[in-house]
């Protein structure tokens, strides 16, 4: 068992596998909230024009 731990960690391509699990964890939480940030402002836009034309 140790042996097949020691080789895990040993071996490149299992830490190029993180690596990119890492990086694509990071992608998706920007992703995530740049599209929670863009729909809060439309929101307010809407909510602007909807208070311009409740007043006409």
């Amino acid at each position: 068992m140790l042996a097949i731990v020691r080789n895990f960690l040993q071996e490149d391509e299992g830490l190029t596998t993180v690596e990119y699990a890492v990086a694509g964890g990071l992608i998706a939480l920007a992703v995530i909230l740049a599209f929670q940030a863009l729909g809060l402002e439309v929101g307010r836009i809407i909510t602007a024009i909807t208070a311009l034309l409740a007043a006409i």
